[in-house]
């Protein structure tokens, strides 16, 4: 595997490469990462992997500063699995390099609800960098992950918008064996807080086994798992059941009609924030 930290010796790796599969991080990889890894290469060859820690996406009380950098540890999982053959690791004035004057900001109906309400700017940052790495590296498809599902829709409306001609594709979200979605920051959990984290998801699953038996109120789904997990001394920030198709809040009709939905969730254990949702 080529480890390289400039956009001009990712270009000399990649001049000619017509079916490049890119995978975008930022680091401490994890058994979900390296899942990307592997969808990528049966799509695209080479595969090309991204290691930037984006100050853009975090607010002013978030943790930039402490999140974790594992950078040679990340390079050797890649190294065992190898499915990547060029790492891409800038350093931030290679990506950045005058002070920032162009951002991408996504529409407001997508970007500044639910992680955009309550991360304002997130959206901007994330499509803001995603857009610059696309430009360095120049890939034929890309692979994201379900568990960041907004992000995931955002970047799919941004390809659409600028017209890039780059293929999206989703991979399923990766849980531990007792349903915990996979994060960089499932590190965060303290002992017993980690065997309380599941139970995000368990909220989640249940909304969808009460919708398959046939509950139509949305409100009372949202407001019984929310209630669940606060009583449990989660501090929730929104669990909404959404339409798949835009993320907006589906009618009692839509429900009845078997339109696709989702049902998303972030909330804090402890100090830790985490993110999930199910697709219903």
């Amino acid at each position: 595997m080529k480890v390289v930290h400039t956009i001009e010796d990712l270009r000399d790796q990649l001049r000619g490469q017509l079916r490049v599969a890119f995978v975008p991080t930022m680091g401490n990889l994890h058994e979900g990462h390296l899942a990307l890894m592997k969808l990528a290469r049966q799509h695209g060859d080479p595969v090309v992997a991204s290691i930037f820690v984006n100050r853009l996406q975090f607010g002013p009380n978030e943790d930039f500063d402490r999140y974790p950098r594992t950078l040679q540890n990340d390079i050797d999982k890649l190294e065992q699995a190898r499915d990547v053959y060029v790492l891409f690791a800038p350093d931030e004035k290679e990506l950045y390099p005058e002070p920032q004057s162009y951002r991408v900001q996504p529409p407001a109906d997508l970007g500044d609800i639910l992680e955009g309400e309550y991360r304002p700017g997130f959206f901007g940052g994330v499509s803001t960098v995603v857009l610059k790495l696309f430009s360095c590296v120049q890939p034929r498809v890309a692979v994201f992950g379900k568990k960041d599902y907004q992000q995931l829709m955002v970047i799919r409306n941004m390809c659409r918008q600028f017209q890039l001609p780059v293929e999206i594709l989703a991979h399923e979200t990766v849980r531990d064996q007792d349903g915990l979605a996979l994060s960089s920051r499932n590190m965060y959990l303290q002992p017993l807080e980690r065997a309380e984290a599941p139970q995000l998801y368990v909220a989640l699953a249940s909304i969808q086994q009460q919708l398959q038996a046939g509950v139509h109120d949305a409100d009372h789904l949202e407001k019984q798992a929310t209630a669940y997990l606060n009583g449990r001394g989660w501090k929730v920030d929104y669990i909404a059941v959404r339409r798949r198709r835009d993320l907006n809040k589906p009618s009692r009709d839509d429900i009845a009609a078997g339109e696709p939905l989702v049902a998303l969730a972030a909330a804090k254990l402890g100090a830790t924030r985490l993110i999930d949702n199910l697709e219903l």
